[in-house]
Formats: C-alpha cells, structure tokens, sequence
C-alpha cells in the first residue's frame, strides 16, 4: 500500500483542459438544443408524438450521457487507447457486422445503419469514426520510421481501414464512408506518407466509391442531383431546393428565432442532416458567420494542441480528431448550400442524433485530454529554455 501511494504522489498533476475548446463545445451544444426545438417542434405536435419537446427531451438525455463521457474521456489519459485497440476494433467489427443481420439492424429511409440493442439504439459506423483514428494514430505513429514505405509501412493499417470501409458502404451509409476516407488520408499525410502514395489510394477509393453509386440508378441520381437540382424539383432535387429556399429566407439578419417557414413540412430532415438551413433562415447571414467562426476556432485550437502533444501517438490522434469534425461540418454544410451531394450526415454538436452527439462529445474529451498533457509539455520546454539560457 505505501508503495502505491508513492508511486500515486509522484504522478505528476495534469495542466487544466483547454477551456477554449470546452467553452465551444459548451456554446454549440446549448445553442444545438435550442434549434433543434425550434426546427423539430412542429413535427413532434403534429406526428404521433403529440409532444412539441418530444426531439428535445431525447437530445437532452444523449446530451447529459455525452457531457458526462466528455468529463470521463478528459481525465483518462489518451495513452491508454493504445492498449485498447484490438478490443475497440472486434467490438465495432460485430457491431458493424450485426446492423446487417435481420433481427438485430434497423432500417430507415432505405438504409440499415442502426443496431436495435433493446435499450438504446446506437448507430455503429458513428462509433467507427473514433476507433479507426485511434487505431491508425496507435498504429502509424509506430511506423515512422518507414512511413515512406509502401507496403511495410502504408499498407498493412489500410486493410483493417477498407474492411470497416466496405462494411459501410453495405449499410449504404456513402457519407459516413466518405468521412472515413478522408480523415484517413489526414493522418496518413500527418503522419508523413508519400504524396505519390496517397494518390494512389486516393484514386482506388474514388473508384470504389463510384461503382457504388453507378451499380443503382437512384445513387448515381442522388450523387448528380446538386448540379441541377431543378431537373427534379420534387425528386433527387426537393432537399436541396427546399434548403436553398431556407437559407434564401434567411438573408442578412433573420426571420427570427422559431420563425422558418421551411421546417414546417417543406424541408426534410429539419431538426438532423438540414439543421444548419434552418439556422441560416431564422438567424441570417450573421448566425451562419458566428457558426462557421465556432466550428473554426474548435478546429484551429485542436490542430494547434495536436501539434503540442508529446508524442506522436497524442499528435495524430488530436489531428484525426479535429480533421474528423472539421470534415463533417464542412460535408455537412456543403450539402445544405446545394455545393455538394445530399448524404446522410450531421452538424457535429447541432444536428438532433443520439450517437452522433455522444460519439463527438466522446471525441472532444479525448482532446482535452491531449490538450492537458499539451500544455504541460510546452511549460516544461519553456523552463528548460529558460535554465538553459
């Protein structure tokens, strides 16, 4: 016992998490539950729930389940993860591989993403996310040595990548793919990978992804739609019109908090994938800026704790991490500014969805983690410099 505490008392004490970061993460949040009352509460009345606050009552359990994972994942260190992969990755493996299985996955809107676990239900490929940017930051940051290898040091981690790739693409979850596809190739260009390598990949992947959506005719109509949505105003084209419509209303200021026209009943998926066309009408061209300036400052911060972390392991991970919800804002967005193809993905923090709140709030912990072992890193380079000199 007294050997313990000993070795208890001279760990040493954590710096503070970084409170630029936990502040963002805090104001997107609140201000997420707002709008997804505002854009849901029509819907919630008028359906079978009969309750106006029905969407808002679920996001705030996953809120309160995700905060108190966030307050978790920012005390355990992140160094841990690294023992833990193999576990993490056969258990997204049978989850991943259970969504298929009649009986066990739930299928919506013509895709099967979601795992009926009686209790909860959970989206697994969300989870995925998480667990291959700690796989590949685990993996890759072993193999800096010949990184610029082909084979002995790209490769291998890819297979474990297209296994969990591949399986998404079955549940017809292309968006989700995509985000896979590209924090990947963050890491592996963090991480130091030839640029004649990354193309390669890249072309392979982009090939894949377009016999996907060639092999039916309604995804290639889908992938094609945002170049002239017009063509088919009520079919492949009716989400985007009705968004455009929405940020249209918008203007510079607004029509007012809980005014959109557009969430009752024109626009699809109000309170989830389209949630930010919504902010744009009710609060203008200035409630957009001050989102875009959140999602930056989170970003920016996390690449720039990443780039203090004291290892490379800390550093890849925090860089997958932020490229992760970067990405997805930036996907996300596209979409709703008719810039890119209609897929099934959320507003990190804002979009109304249980595992996509929990997964990301999961996530921003483990940085805050990173960014504690950051800080305390850089104050002791500061006072050796300082004894040096």
């Amino acid at each position: 016992m007294s050997e313990t505490r000993i070795d208890l008392e001279q760990q040493p004490e954590l710096d503070q998490p970084d409170f630029t970061i936990l502040i963002v993460t805090l104001i997107l949040l609140g201000f997420g539950l707002v709008m997804i009352y505002s854009a849901s509460h029509h819907m919630a009345f008028m359906m079978d729930h009969g309750d106006s606050a029905y969407f808002l009552k679920r996001q705030l359990v996953w809120a309160f389940l995700g905060l108190f994972m966030l307050y978790i994942t920012m005390n355990i260190p992140y160094s841990l993860y690294k023992k833990l992969v193999p576990i993490m990755l056969l258990v997204l493996l049978i989850m991943m591989v259970l969504v298929l299985v009649p009986g066990f996955g739930l299928k919506e809107k013509g895709a099967q993403r979601w795992l009926n676990l009686r209790v909860i239900t959970l989206q697994p490929s969300e989870f995925v996310k998480l667990g291959l940017i700690i796989y590949l930051a685990s993996i890759y940051s072993k193999k800096q040595g010949y990184i610029s290898h082909f084979k002995r040091g790209v490769l291998p981690p890819l297979v474990i990548v297209g296994l969990f790739f591949c399986l998404t693409l079955l549940q017809r979850d292309l968006g989700t793919a995509s985000i896979l596809m590209l924090f990947t190739f963050v890491i592996l260009f963090c991480a130091g990978a030839r640029i004649m390598h990354m193309l390669g990949l890249g072309i392979m992947a982009f090939s894949m992804i377009s016999v996907f959506a060639v092999t039916q005719d309604y995804r290639w109509k889908r992938l094609t739609a945002f170049l002239d949505p017009w063509a088919d105003p009520t079919g492949t084209g009716y989400h985007t019109i009705q968004s455009l419509y929405a940020i249209g209303n918008g203007g510079l200021t607004g029509m007012g908090f809980n005014n959109s026209i557009q969430k009752q009943f024109y626009l699809p998926e109000a309170h989830t994938d389209f949630i930010f066309a919504v902010i744009a009408e009710e609060f203008g061209l200035l409630g957009v800026i001050g989102v875009l300036a959140a999602y930056l400052i989170l970003v920016l911060r996390g690449i720039l704790i990443s780039l203090h972390a004291p290892d490379a392991f800390g550093m890849l991970l925090g860089l997958g991490i932020s490229a992760m919800i970067g990405i997805q804002s930036l996907v996300n967005i596209g979409v709703v500014s008719g810039s890119l193809p209609v897929t099934g993905l959320t507003l990190p923090l804002l979009s109304y969805g249980g595992s996509s709140l929990l997964l990301t709030l999961i996530s921003i912990g483990i940085l805050l983690n990173i960014s504690r072992h950051a800080s305390q890193s850089t104050r002791k380079e500061n006072d050796h410099a300082q004894n040096a000199t």
